[in-house]
């Protein structure tokens, strides 16, 4: 096996990549074959279109990749489970939706795996914080 060259770090539209920028320009550098990996990324995302995918590439020293998709952003879970195009600019001054106990579970049970904790209560506190600073007020 290679050893790992390089990690990208990169956010998709999922099963919507292309070679064109951001993808082309974030690869290309790295010298992998940027149509494989558009095409291996939407097969494995088309079950998830409109979703924001962050995905992290492994290049190997012989130009040959691995790639991991996360889940989606907190910010962008809240924002489509209130319908809305963006945060409060001033957070928790302009409050700009109200978010009930149970969408924060939802979401908290999407972003656990991704998450720096192991229950779902550390979780809905860790997306609670990233409402609060989108201006966006959690219904006890």
């Amino acid at each position: 096996m290679a050893n790992v060259a390089k990690k990208i770090k990169i956010q998709i539209p999922a099963g919507k990549a292309t070679p064109a920028p951001p993808v082309g320009t974030a690869l290309g550098p790295a010298g992998i074959n940027i149509g494989d990996f558009c095409t291996k990324f939407n097969d494995a995302t088309k079950d998830k279109m409109g979703d924001i995918l962050p995905v992290e590439i492994s290049v190997y020293d012989d130009r040959t990749f691995d790639f991991v998709i996360k889940t989606p952003p907190a910010a962008f879970l809240i924002k489509r489970a209130l319908k809305l195009k963006k945060g409060s600019v001033n957070g928790k001054k302009d409050i700009v939706g109200t978010l009930t106990k149970d969408q924060l579970r939802e979401i908290a049970e999407i972003k656990l795996p991704d998450l720096n904790c192991y229950d779902i209560e550390s979780a809905m506190k860790i997306i609670e914080g990233t409402a609060i600073n989108m201006g966006v007020k959690v219904e006890d």
